[in-house]
């Protein structure tokens, strides 16, 4: 049965949209059409496998070309073969693979910011309809990147995308590029900012329907009606009783609607007004591994209201690509395990006993919570002896008498306890920025705060390093955990040279004063810093920017030596960082006053 997912977005946001069509796994191709423009995403099993912008000027190229993944004469070379290609031309992507003009990572990564863009415009959109053509699937080579010759499609994660275009979007509005889509239609064709700005400014410039091999999409039938009357209002009630009727078939009717009804009131704001456009806590990450259904979409459902985002593995092989990307975007995710056998599957407790330990060795500094079935002591005992946090009792036998009010007493067990977790660490992190705040309102002379910041971040790497910013190139100063163990504090400055000229991360840090948090893809970091301190385990690193009177002044590199990638507090590093700053252009201004004071 084909659930009917048509709506309006007055009723339902965009955001609550890829979420559901996410947490339901579906495939298809999303129209969703507002006041000015018509977009469409397209799914597949879930995952985001393409998009095309309603500005058919939108070009792949120049994304790539803001990313520094190609030169200028790189993509006309590759847009002169495609012009002489005749029958036989390529999307521009597919060009630039096959001739080895860009690598395949760089090539997703441009993707990624195309779907990206995409959905940060839809996120504004307070007025219009969507629907999902699940028959488009059958053609979605049209929206296919790459040939099947090629052997790569890209395949992003919803949650993944949503949260960057979340984060991108609420950073517009704090600045005031983008207004939001208001109401009043008359009023909206005046706006001086709108989400295509925002776009603009992401990715530089445009990508073509025709560059991507979309140029056929506007023969596609349109699903999505000419006015918004009549449309269906979509009812989460239909999707609620519909998994529940596949997952719990022996389950009466009255409980079917005893777990609809709680299901329904997690939904529910806390307290009164529409339910928030951005419901995604920045740093209430899940990982949940497990095949269990049921579960998976009562926890998404019940957990999304606080905040919380639900990342799914359903095989082992899922776990360390979600866990690795949810740190590199700053998530601090909580690893949990669902009962061993559950699901068609399922895990045994040996395999599951092996996984867990590998990934707590792994991942030390990562929480686990394990699900267990009622009465297995030995089990809990043994998760708990291996580093487990907590070992939460999971309802099992689905069908058994008064399954659904245990199922719901555990749902609800489950989100409290996620809850006070989250409250706990966020009261921790707001220790630590309190604790930072202070150390740097003491501080008098620009050394020292330079040093601060190398303290703070080697809080949490194993090795940090202050590059101090000259015009063409950048001098490494004192470092910590390099050369001499990280307790025994920050060493003598090292003095070695980066160049900027050829540098594409480093050079974006200091130019945009941005934070970057993530593998290594700069030549002048792989050659020169790692040539000077050697290579860690993992690829991933941070490049802190320290800003004073209006320039990057200085960089604060980190990464994690010979241990794995570990929890990262971002948003604290930036705030210090920020304050740093200030403090910085403080010491400055008194060093000027005290030349020419008499």
């Amino acid at each position: 049965m084909q659930m009917s997912f048509t709506g309006d977005l007055e009723h339902l946001s965009i955001v609550d949209v890829i979420q559901l069509l996410n947490s339901t796994r579906k495939s298809g191709t999303l129209c969703v059409r507002g006041r000015k423009a018509e977009n469409q995403i397209v799914f597949k099993n879930g995952f985001l496998v393409g998009a095309n912008h309603s500005n058919t000027g939108l070009r792949i190229g120049n994304i790539l070309l803001e990313m520094k993944a190609i030169t200028a004469e790189t993509l006309e070379r590759a847009l002169a073969g495609q012009q002489s290609a005749g029958d036989g031309r390529k999307p521009l992507i597919a060009t630039l693979v096959e001739g080895g003009l860009v690598n395949r990572k760089a090539a997703l990564k441009g993707l990624e910011r195309l779907i990206q863009v995409t959905v940060v415009e839809m996120v504004s959109w307070r007025r219009g309809t969507f629907s999902l053509d699940v028959d488009n699937l059958s053609i979605s080579d049209e929206y296919r990147y790459f040939p099947e010759n090629l052997h790569q499609e890209i395949c992003l994660d919803a949650q993944m995308v949503l949260m960057d275009a979340l984060r991108i979007y609420d950073e517009k509005v704090r600045d005031g590029l983008i207004v939001e889509d208001e109401e009043d239609e008359e009023d909206g064709d005046d706006e001086e900012a709108v989400v295509l700005e925002e776009a603009q400014e992401q990715v530089g410039s445009f990508l073509s329907a025709e560059d991507l091999g979309l140029a056929d999409l506007d023969l596609l039938e349109k699903k999505i009606p000419e006015t918004f009357s009549g449309l269906e209002v979509f009812d989460p009630c239909k999707l609620h009783r519909q998994k529940i009727s596949e997952t719990i078939p022996g389950a009466t009717p009255e409980e079917q609607e005893a777990l609809i009804d709680f299901l329904l009131r997690s939904q529910a704001p806390a307290g009164c007004g529409d339910t928030p456009l951005r419901p995604l806590g920045k740093n209430r990450g899940i990982v949940l591994f497990s095949q269990d259904e049921l579960l998976v979409h009562t926890v998404m459902t019940t957990c999304k209201q606080d905040g919380m985002l639900i990342f799914v593995a359903a095989e082992p092989a899922d776990l360390d690509p979600i866990i690795d990307q949810s740190l590199s975007k700053g998530i601090v995710p909580v690893l949990v395990f669902d009962a061993p056998g559950e699901g068609p599957g399922g895990q045994s407790r040996e395999a599951m006993v092996q996984l867990r330990r590998q990934k707590i060795r792994k991942y030390s500094r990562i929480t686990l919570i394990q699900l267990a079935p009622p009465g297995e002591g030995e089990f809990a005992l043994q998760a708990l002896r291996d580093g487990a946090r907590a070992v939460l009792p999971k309802p099992a036998q689905i069908n058994a008498a008064g399954f659904v009010a245990g199922f719901i007493l555990f749902l609800d067990t489950f989100r409290e306890y996620l809850k006070g977790y989250f409250l706990e660490q966020e009261q921790k992190l707001s220790g630590r920025f309190r604790d930072g705040i202070s150390r740097l309102r003491d501080l008098k002379e620009a050394p020292e705060v330079s040093l601060a910041m190398l303290g703070f971040t080697a809080e949490m790497f194993e090795r940090a390093l202050t590059f101090v910013v000259r015009k063409e190139e950048l001098m490494a100063e004192r470092g910590i955990g390099i050369g001499r163990p990280k307790d025994r504090g920050a060493g003598a400055p090292l003095r070695f040279t980066v160049p900027l000229a050829g540098s594409g991360q480093l050079s974006e840090v200091i130019e945009s004063g941005g934070c970057f948090f993530g593998e290594a893809a700069d030549g002048a970091i792989r050659d020169q810093v790692f040539g000077e301190i050697g290579a860690p385990a993992s690829p991933h690193i941070l490049l802190l920017p320290l800003k004073a009177r209006g320039r990057t002044i200085a960089v604060t590199y980190a990464d994690f030596g010979d241990r794995p990638a570990a929890p990262v507090q971002l948003e604290l590093l930036e705030i210090l960082a920020g304050h740093a700053g200030t403090v910085m252009e403080n010491c400055l201004y008194r060093k000027q006053l005290e030349k020419i004071a008499p």
